[in-house]
């Protein structure tokens, strides 16, 4: 072999430098011909065709709202499912603990849990998919408070809205609207930006195209099934996604396959990439182009990966704590599960749920990211910023199926949370703006009817949005990061409306309406302070908000600035609210409270699970954010060959090892959980199967119309199968 990459004892690379020879090449610069890095690593050639986009995209699409609207189907026929406007927007308030769970790992599993989480991997290594995992599971812990509290004072309402227009009022109702709306359309960016980026630099399928169509894909069952087939399709997502994440986890670290597949082999490479005698540029070659990793790590102890003293990764983990308290507490998608589940099952599930999620970015980022970073693959940070790490990883491992499983992951993630975030809005609309402010004597058919245009509405406005996105510029690193600077305002007066009774609704309002515009003002006071890429301070841009210390004054500033307005004003004018009167301000429409076992709705017992998830719940809090990261700080203290805080060989075995395991033990709870508990309707369905209960509906049919001929005279009566669970009643015999 001859050439640059080939000159003297050099083998396709330069001699000592890391990763493979693959993914160097011979260029020419200013006449003179080097050695170099490819200037990035997905280029202008996607890894697969863009038929392939548009099949995954619609196929997929359209294979999963099939089989969730056929479910959905057989759910009606034989468990007897009544799709009421109650049971469409609540799904029966009757889900279970598995269930439960699955649902919130699959909304809390955005575009950004897949992507972002190893971005912050590859930018500050393993302090980023620890801070992405912990900095965003104790909100879900801690909302297992809230959602106790809405099954003890509020257990007929259907939306947040609708809690904070009983205690406090019409205005901060419409106050709350505003900043829950707002929620709904952040996420729903993210989960478009990080989908379309992917889906296009995978495939080569038009951004544009991609974010019309991903979203329409989940319309179909949502508006069909409603919430219970919004939960069915995101147990279906959430076990496909579990089992391509444990795939990547275990080719990273337990397959043996060189230069890689073990712990040991992983931090050797992390140790090489970012060794401080690295040279980037040598004579006759370029390891790094520009906006390519290369060397120490900026603000790192030891300019290590391998370390969580990180001045950059305590960064993010603040914002992320702020922001996602934001896309937790604000988003009427996790009130929403809170409400379909039962009493028993609320805080069970929102504590197994978070604990379940918290595999996602941990495990994932930590295979993905890290071994990224340690095959030095040519990942450039825009296309790191654009959530592109993962895809890169599963390129280099697996070629082609790589690319098509990590575009299928991506793909699950963003239907199931788009479903969630399309019947969200649908039940915002139907019960908060129609029938609160345009037709107050609405039925049930008129809510259903309402629910389901908003959907379709909804879902095109998800396609629409996209393109707004793309033609500003924005992406998804830098949305992520802003969000809890535009409602995390609303966190503390929301957390305030069923946990103190002082809290007055004219501190809520000022609170949030307050925080947020300190936080704006803030954000960009603060990035007039940075240099933008020229070097050059006093200019707001793109850049210079999307820096650390500008999201970071932002997001801290919203939370802390509302949560002191709101408490100020309390105390100085306290509402003294009785919580027992908010049930009665909130009425069913067309149905009933579930005729549920009567200890599911014992004060007592409700008041224990408050006890047991306050005490877990900040239990677990604590150890995430302050004991493991403390215990963390002096690893590698002692050892020979590394600084005190970088990680030793052994230790990082250890971190491996918990991640492997974790990931095992939550893919098992997840797929297997749900299905267990569901086996008395999933009997039902297989024995309405196998039984020809249409004959007996024949029958019926027969003998009512018997007695009609032979008692002329008698008043009519209403057919068996008029009863919407009939076929339930007829296969589970007790008719």
């Amino acid at each position: 072999m001859s050439g640059a990459c080939y000159a003297g004892d050099w083998e396709g690379k330069p001699t000592g430098q890391p990763g493979l020879a693959k993914y160097w090449t011979e260029q020419t610069i200013n006449g003179v011909t080097v050695c170099a890095k490819w200037q990035s690593f997905f280029g202008d050639t996607p890894i697969l065709p863009e038929a392939a986009g548009y099949g995954i995209v619609l196929g997929f699409g359209f294979f999963f709202s099939l089989m969730t609207c056929f479910l959905v189907y057989l759910d009606q026929r034989y468990v007897g499912t009544n799709i009421s406007s109650e049971f469409f927007n609540t799904a029966g308030r009757t889900v279970k603990t598995g269930l439960t769970a699955a649902v919130i790992v699959s909304q809390w599993t955005w575009a950004a849990t897949l992507l972002q989480s190893s971005n912050v991997a590859y930018a500050y290594g393993v302090s980023g998919p620890f801070w992405y995992a912990s900095g965003a599971t104790i909100q879900v812990l801690l909302f297992g408070i809230l959602a106790i509290q809405v099954k003890r004072y509020a257990p007929t309402a259907h939306t947040i809205a609708e809690i904070i227009d009983a205690r406090w009022g019409a205005t901060c109702h419409k106050v709350y609207l505003y900043f829950n709306f707002l929620t709904n359309i952040i996420v729903s960016s993210m989960l478009i930006l990080g989908g379309a980026a992917t889906v296009n630099a995978l495939t080569g399928m038009d951004k544009t195209t991609a974010g019309f169509l991903i979203p329409v894909g989940v319309i179909a069952y949502t508006m069909a099934g409603g919430l219970k087939a919004t939960f069915m399709a995101s147990y279906l997502h959430t076990a496909v996604i579990f089992v391509i994440l444990l795939t990547f986890v275990l080719l990273v670290y337990t397959s043996g396959e060189e230069p890689l597949g073990s712990p040991g082999n992983v931090y050797d490479a992390l140790q090489s990439v970012s060794a401080k005698t690295r040279a980037c540029i040598g004579d006759g070659f370029i390891a790094a182009n520009k906006d390519q990793n290369c060397g120490p790590v900026a603000d790192n102890q030891g300019g290590s990966y391998l370390t969580m003293l990180s001045e950059g990764g305590i960064i993010f983990g603040i914002i992320n704590i702020v922001g996602n308290f934001g896309t937790v507490f604000v988003d009427q998608s996790y009130w929403q599960s809170a409400i379909a589940a039962k009493p028993s099952s609320s805080t069970k599930g929102y504590l197994l749920g978070g604990l379940v999620w918290f595999t996602i970015p941990f495990s994932l980022a930590t295979a993905m990211g890290l071994s990224t970073l340690a095959l030095d693959l040519p990942v450039t940070s825009g296309e790191a910023g654009a959530g592109l790490v993962p895809p890169a990883a599963a390129v280099h491992f697996m070629g082609k199926g790589g690319a098509a499983a990590i575009t299928i992951m991506l793909f699950m993630a963003i239907t199931s949370t788009g479903s969630a975030e399309q019947i969200a809005v649908s039940s915002l609309v139907a019960y908060d703006i129609y029938k609160k402010y345009i037709n107050p004597k609405a039925t049930g058919e008129d809510i259903l009817r309402v629910s389901r245009y908003v959907i379709l509405g909804f879902g095109i406005f998800m396609g629409v949005l996209s393109v707004v996105l793309e033609e500003i510029g924005l992406s998804l690193g830098f949305v992520y990061l802003m969000m809890g600077i535009f409602i995390g305002s609303a966190v503390i007066p929301i957390a305030f409306v069923l946990t103190w009774d002082k809290a007055n609704s004219t501190g809520a309002i000022v609170g949030a309406f307050g925080g947020q515009i300190l936080a704006v003002i803030t954000w960009v006071a603060v990035a007039t302070t940075e240099r933008n890429p020229e070097g050059k301070k006093g200019e707001v841009s793109i850049d210079t908000l999307g820096m650390n210390y500008p999201m970071l004054a932002g997001n801290i500033v919203a939370i802390g600035s509302s949560g002191i307005i709101h408490a100020v004003m309390s105390f100085a004018s306290p509402q003294n609210y009785d919580f027992t009167t908010m049930k009665d301000s909130i009425a069913l429409v067309d149905d009933k409270l579930p005729d549920l076992d009567p200890i599911e709705n014992d004060p007592e017992m409700l008041l224990k699970s408050l006890s047991w998830i306050t005490k877990w719940g900040f239990g677990f809090t604590f150890v995430m954010i302050v004991v493991w990261p403390a215990l963390s700080l002096p690893a590698g203290c002692g050892a020979s060959g590394v600084e005190c805080g970088v990680f030793s060989k052994d230790y990082f075995y250890l971190w491996v090892s918990i991640a492997v395991a974790w990931g095992i033990w939550a893919t098992v709870v997840i797929v297997i959980m749900p299905v267990w508990e569901s086996m008395a309707g999933i009997n039902l369905v297989f024995k309405g199967f196998f039984t020809n209960d249409d004959v007996h509906l024949r029958l019926d049919m027969l003998e009512s119309k018997l007695d009609k001929l032979l008692d002329a005279s008698a008043a009519p009566k209403e057919p068996p199968t008029a009863d919407p669970c009939y076929r339930a009643k007829l296969i589970a015999g007790k008719l």
